[in-house]
């Protein structure tokens, strides 16, 4: 049965979802995939192109963007939400898709209201969104992740959906990330260095990075980049503490290709400082192949520091 684009859904926080930011993407990525085979009519698990090779729904751009009230880190054990999703058209090979969550019993806008602009313009204080930018890839050569290719599959209909706006494109984004190497607005005085040219090695683990079909998971990423970023913690002398009492409230990744088991990712991490708030920092981690000198990932992430509560007695 075919869902109402704009269906509102209630949401129980479980373990899996919530703790490292990897498990909240995660559960993100499930509900894109599902809000895609509910609209686009084609199922993502099964998904193939003309030739019978299959297609994978492959995430190029995420953001996670929340507030001070509701964001990633602040999730709990049976916190209850309300999710409203949609999905948009932006051409035969890609969707884009949008979730807002907010607590449950808030003040929640009709569901009618859920569109870009809201996200983009008019963004609310009490509501996690989630934006994932999707392409459709296939392998170029088996059991290889590196060259991806486009792949459009059998039965995927985006003019159902609505047209997105070519101001709200996430190409634009992220062919300004990769050009720059951040989605920080390198031209505003507001943030100063802090930290630059830290770097940090992950060798591949098949024990955790893959997801089913041999690809790294896209989910994999963020606990890659938030190991860099703790890597840094450490050498700026912060503990654990002040690293789990820390808010994000907004985290880009861009996402150009893939790697293969047995490959190592280098990460190289650089820290911002608002100038007036110091407890608003920013964080840029860039991932490369190591070896081919591939440029895997871009993100960014803003943060809050937030004082480090006292253990339990």
């Amino acid at each position: 049965m075919e869902l109402d684009p704009r269906a509102a859904r209630r949401v129980v926080v479980s373990p899996a979802m919530c703790g490292p930011t990897m498990l909240f993407a995660a559960t993100a990525g499930d509900w894109t995939w599902q809000a895609v085979a509910d609209r686009c009519g084609v199922d993502p698990y099964t998904a193939h192109d003309s030739s019978g090779a299959p297609s994978y729904l492959a995430f190029y751009y995420v953001r996670l963007r929340g507030g001070v009230t509701i964001n990633p880190r602040c999730l709990t054990f049976g916190d209850e939400l309300t999710l409203v999703s949609g999905c948009y058209d932006v051409g035969a090979r890609s969707v884009l898709t949008l979730h807002r969550l907010a607590r449950a019993g808030g003040a929640v806008p009709d569901v009618d209201e859920l569109d870009l602009d809201e996200f983009y313009v008019r963004p609310r204080e009490d509501c996690l969104y989630v934006e994932t930018f999707n392409q459709w890839v296939g392998r170029r050569r088996t059991h290889s992740n590196a060259d991806l290719r486009r792949s459009s599959p059998v039965g995927f209909s985006p003019e159902r959906l609505p047209k997105i706006q070519n101001r709200h494109s996430p190409r634009w984004i992220c062919r300004d990330a990769r050009r720059l190497g951040t989605f920080r607005d390198v031209g505003s005085p507001d943030y100063v260095l802090v930290r630059d040219g830290v770097r940090a090695v992950h060798p591949v683990d098949v024990t955790r990075d893959l997801n089913g079909v041999g690809l790294v998971y896209f989910a994999s990423f963020f606990a890659i980049v938030d190991g860099a970023v703790w890597k840094l913690w450490q050498l700026l002398g912060r503990d654990e503490r002040d690293y789990l009492a820390g808010q994000i409230l907004d985290y880009q990744i861009c996402y150009l290709g893939n790697a293969d088991p047995g490959s190592t990712l280098e990460a190289e991490i650089a820290l911002w400082r608002h100038r007036d708030r110091a407890a608003e920092e920013i964080v840029d981690v860039t991932l490369r192949e190591r070896g081919s000198g591939r440029l895997i990932a871009i993100t960014t992430q803003r943060l809050l520091r937030t004082p480090v509560p006292a253990y339990a007695s």
